[in-house]
Parts: structure tokens; C-alpha cells; sequence
């Protein structure tokens, strides 16, 4: 098992900055993706960015290519997202979600999920 606890999240303007943490712990060294999901109000679960165990690959979802960074820690079992220019449309809660394969965008692929933690971004 593997258990993810997210942390950072908060309230802040539009075009400000958030960053948002993600532990993990149990039997991480099978673990070969991590990644952020994002759920807004009455909207479907999206996801955001993705990161290999490794730190090596990196992906994200159009809509935050430029504004967000996905990076590992220097102890490889803590993940970021540092959140640039935030929009008001950025307002959600960020899930942390890991998975035992290479990456993918589909929140079904992923084994592991945080409990969330909420964003909001006023205009």
C-alpha cells in the first residue's frame, strides 16, 4: 500500500503564487509515476501534471504548460507543484495520485490517491 498526503494548498489572488506538496509513503519503490488531478465544482475529475519516480519526465496538461512546475524532492518520495500566474479558473481541489506504471492522463490508470487539498483563486 501506499499512502499520499497532500499539504499547501490556500487561498490567493489571481496572478499570484501557490505551491502544493505531496508525501508519499509505504511501498514507494514501486512506484513509477506520481501525479496532480484537479477537481473543480460540478466539473470532472482533470488531470494536470505528472512526474516519473525518477524526476527525469515531466508532462502537463495544455492548460497549465508555462504556469506550472512539476518537480520530486531531494528525498524522491515528496512531489511539488509550484502554481505561477493563477487564474480564477485554477480553483479546485488538487489531488496527489501515484501509480505503479509509466504515465498516463487517465485518472483511472492511477493505483493511489491524496485526500485533496483546495485551492482558490480570487479574481
Amino acid at each position: 500500500q501506499v499512502q499520499l498526503v497532500e499539504s499547501g494548498g490556500g487561498l490567493v489572488q489571481a496572478g499570484g503564487s501557490l505551491r502544493v506538496s505531496c508525501a508519499a509513503s509505504g511501498r514507494t519503490f514501486s512506484i513509477k509515476t506520481m501525479g496532480w488531478f484537479r477537481q473543480a465544482p460540478g466539473k470532472e475529475r482533470e488531470f494536470v501534471a505528472a512526474i516519473s519516480w525518477t524526476g527525469d519526465s515531466t508532462y502537463y496538461a495544455d492548460s497549465v504548460k508555462g504556469r506550472f512546475t512539476i518537480s520530486k524532492g531531494i528525498a524522491k518520495s515528496t512531489m511539488y507543484l509550484q502554481m505561477n500566474s493563477l487564474k480564477p479558473e485554477d480553483t479546485a481541489v488538487y489531488y496527489c495520485a501515484a501509480r505503479y506504471r509509466d504515465y498516463d492522463e487517465n485518472q483511472y490508470e492511477y493505483d493511489y490517491w491524496g485526500q485533496g487539498t483546495q485551492v482558490t483563486v480570487s479574481s
